[in-house]
């Protein structure tokens, strides 16, 4: 018996349960605006979205450091959408429209 086997018998068999499944129900697939919007998105650099966050957080701190508030609290809930956004790209990126 390998190590591997050992460790884990159920490897082998675990690999075939990662593929996705296909749409097989019309009502299930996307919109064509959908996936022309997957599309345009996915033309999007992953990075842009984590700089433009870290952006976002340094510009909060720096209105913050200056004392000024209200500003400083409307760019910081920039972060939370602008990395959400991120992550919407790469999974669209990753999986593409199925």
């Amino acid at each position: 018996m390998s190590p591997q086997a050992e460790i884990n018998p159920h490897r082998e068999p675990a690999s075939s349960l990662i593929d996705a499944s296909p749409v097989m129900r019309s009502e299930h697939r996307e919109h064509l605006l959908t996936r022309m919007i997957e599309q345009q998105a996915a033309k999007i650099p992953s990075h842009l979205f984590l700089f433009s966050a870290c952006c976002a957080m340094c510009v909060a701190l720096a209105a913050e450091l200056r004392g000024n508030q209200r500003s400083s609290r409307f760019v910081g809930m920039w972060v939370g959408p602008l990395l959400t956004m991120g992550v919407y790209n790469k999974l669209v990126k990753t999986f593409g429209a199925r």
